[in-house]
């Protein structure tokens, strides 16, 4: 028996094309390249399928993001700018429908696994999405792939209950503005204090409002903590959490700037914590939702970190118990 179950990986060249202020900007081509790399020659090159995302379409971009937004996005890019709204937003003219690529990425990984051709999948996209609003694209996400996602999942195969983990160093701004109304879609985000760290947001108080108060959990954590104290909140906390609400589907923000090397947080991981994470999640799927996992790249912008904690991840979801 092979010692990991089967990968599939969302990926695309074309996610290359999206370029960012000539390697000044820590979103860069770059990133899409060593993971690649990494996962087709690395120790899991034999356990992984690639498979081409498809563009989302107008009707699924529509179910957060709205059609003025999207008009401004288009508009901006073939206008020849080279930023939307901050100068972090760096778009170049291949940008709209690089992201449209992106939220396509998850919505085939929901096919392939609702089709039965695939339970663990990765989406390795780029740009990013988990700080992306309604209409508003913040912190180098345009469109929000996570939330698009989820509400695919929810509308058109009818998950009821969805599971949203987050565990990119910073909050999911964006994310938990598409849900925090929503008792169908929990979301679940450990990331470094909002006191110290971009966007702001994220608050342990911030439980969500209305029908959806208590399905928002926000775990933050100061400057400087490391993998014990990551894993026991995540632990104690997710776990609980996933426990009591019993999904029907997970879905992962997955970000690797909380790594030791990486600049963009004072979180202080290593690369192991990355298969913990893993090895915990597919224990929650397999447990609660017939092992039904499909996580989104975020952040991660230290190179080798990234790469590293990406095959990490992926080793713990997919180790097989002996």
């Amino acid at each position: 028996m092979s010692r990991f179950s089967p990968i599939t990986v969302i990926d695309s060249p074309r996610y290359d094309e999206h370029e960012t202020s000539g390697g000044e900007h820590p979103e860069i081509p770059a990133r899409s390249k060593i993971i690649r790399e990494r996962l087709t020659t690395g120790a899991l090159a034999a356990h992984i399928t690639i498979a081409v995302p498809q563009p989302a379409s107008r009707q699924w971009l529509t179910t957060f993001h709205t059609e003025n937004y999207l008009l401004r996005f288009e508009e901006a890019v073939l206008a020849g700018k080279t930023y939307m709204g901050h100068p972090d937003n760096q778009i170049c003219f291949e940008s709209y429908d690089i992201a449209i690529l992106a939220a396509g990425g998850g919505l085939t990984a929901i096919d392939l696994i609702e089709d039965g051709q695939a339970k663990l999948v990765f989406c390795s996209v780029r740009p990013p999405g988990h700080h992306a609003e309604e209409a508003l694209a913040l912190g180098f996400c345009f469109l929000n792939n996570v939330a698009l996602a989820a509400h695919y999942w929810h509308k058109h195969y009818k998950r009821k209950k969805i599971f949203i983990i987050d565990f990119d160093a910073h909050h999911g701004n964006g994310i938990q503005a598409a849900f925090e109304e929503n008792a169908d879609i929990f979301y679940a985000s450990l990331h470094e204090h909002p006191s110290y760290s971009f966007p702001g947001t994220g608050y342990a108080e911030d439980i969500g409002t209305g029908n959806g108060k208590n399905f928002t959990m926000n775990i933050p954590l100061p400057p400087g903590t490391g993998d014990d104290i990551a894993i026991q909140m995540f632990d104690e906390k997710v776990g609980a959490a996933i426990d009591r609400f019993k999904p029907e589907a997970i879905i992962v923000a997955a970000g690797f700037d909380s790594h030791l090397l990486d600049d963009m947080s004072g979180l202080n991981y290593s690369t192991i914590v990355y298969s913990k994470l893993g090895a915990r999640i597919r224990t929650w799927a397999d447990k609660l939702c017939g092992g039904r996992v499909l996580s989104i790249l975020e952040g991660g912008y230290h190179l080798e970190s990234l790469a590293a904690g990406v095959e990490a991840y992926l080793a713990g979801l997919a180790l097989q118990d002996t």
